[in-house]
């Protein structure tokens, strides 16, 4: 976004980690929990006074967890329905106003391939990112008049502080890459230039959509099938690996 001209605000839960790229894109940062609704309407009350208004944001904070639903303490999965599905709530209802009073804007959401095609395990992340398919989309209803648009990405095996876990579990990341039609792992920059794109006058016609970004793996099936069993199995001895196709 910086590289096309914007200035950025940067929120995140590590407020060292958001300073540190808000200096290096020349933006403004503020250590938030997306949980908490009043310091992310703070934050960004704050970084539209200090930017000189707000017609773009981007949605991204998630978490998640690994277990059978019947498993999971309750605080576990509010924790993660909380970050993925509220947070994302929470930044649309701190960007609108400044949007509406701005003459408009876009907003981007981060949903997952998992929101589209679950794999055991995830049940509380999955609920979590197909809620933000329907919350993109009533948005999308909602403000289409007043020229805010509201777009989501659905990434698949992506690399990042989420996946690294899953990357270095035996051979999950050559598992990944042969299940993926275009032959590797997705990188940062590719749900990048696509969150881009969406917030840009080159989709100005484009709402109420969830744009797929994930190298062709949900033409196989869902992201992580297999790996609730292969975790199970390695810690209860030496584990195989799941199909690769």
């Amino acid at each position: 976004m910086a590289a096309e001209g914007a200035q950025v605000a940067v929120l995140d839960l590590d407020g060292e980690s958001a300073a540190a790229v808000a200096d290096e894109v020349g933006g403004v940062s503020f250590a938030v929990d997306v949980r908490d609704p009043d310091a992310v309407r703070a934050a960004v009350d704050d970084a539209a006074a200090r930017l000189g208004g707000l017609d773009t944001i981007f949605n991204n904070a998630g978490t998640g967890g690994m277990a059978r639903l019947h498993e999971y303490e309750p605080d576990e999965f509010r924790r993660v329905v909380d970050v993925n599905l509220h947070g994302v709530w929470h930044g649309i209802r701190a960007a609108v106003p400044h949007m509406l009073a701005g003459g408009g804007g876009s907003i981007v959401n981060t949903a997952s391939i998992s929101g589209i095609r679950p794999s055991p395990g995830e049940g509380p992340y999955s609920a979590a990112k197909a809620a933000i398919v329907a919350l993109t989309q009533s948005a999308a209803l909602e403000y289409g008049a007043r020229r805010i648009r509201v777009n989501a990405v659905a990434p698949g095996a992506v690399r990042s502080a989420m996946t690294t876990p899953l990357l270095g579990l035996g051979q999950w990341e050559q598992i990944w890459t042969d299940r993926t039609p275009l032959g590797r792992v997705g990188d940062p920059e590719d749900i990048a230039d696509v969150v881009v794109f969406l917030s840009s006058d080159l989709a100005r016609y484009i709402t109420g959509q969830v744009l797929v970004v994930d190298g062709g793996m949900i033409l196989h099936g869902a992201g992580i099938d297999g790996v609730l069993d292969y975790v199970m199995q390695m810690m209860e001895g030496p584990a195989e690996a799941p199909p690769r196709g």
